[in-house]
């Protein structure tokens, strides 16, 4: 691995992202459209961090704050480039950016199917809790 570079997405990465969570990413989401995503960068400039390496998109996680709560979505690393500290640096990133904005707590949404992000969260210290279970509503068709 050469220099890695973190950095938050801007416009111009939307295309990339979208098509590196295809390769990368765990499942699919109701906001992974490009509008979705445009309006994520557009509202919050610093959630989106990227990871780049050699030029290209090797990793992206989104962390989220609300003012009350820290959540992360997206955790990706590109398959071949996993094991590689990658991981390591966008949630150090996005931790950091957390405690910059006063966060206390960061909580990942991870499938239950997903074996791999699981190990990849429990090496990073974050641990699953049993008493919570996630309800949702989409909002649109």
């Amino acid at each position: 691995m050469t220099e890695l570079r973190i950095r938050a997405a801007t416009t111009e990465d939307l295309d990339t992202v979208r098509a590196f969570w295809k390769v990368a990413a765990e499942g699919t989401s109701i906001s992974d459209d490009r509008d979705g995503v445009g309006r994520l960068v557009a509202r919050d400039p610093e959630a989106l961090i990227l990871a780049e390496d050699d030029g290209g998109l090797v990793g992206t996680v989104i962390a989220g704050f609300d003012g009350w709560r820290c959540h992360l979505y997206r955790f990706a690393v590109h398959p071949g480039r996993r094991r590689r500290g990658i991981g390591s640096a966008l949630l150090a990133a996005a931790e950091e950016r957390f405690v910059r904005l006063g966060g206390r707590r960061a909580d990942a949404m991870v499938l239950w199917r997903n074996e791999t992000g699981q190990h990849a969260w429990r090496a990073a210290g974050y641990a699953p809790q049993e008493q919570w279970r996630r309800w949702a509503k989409p909002l649109t068709d």
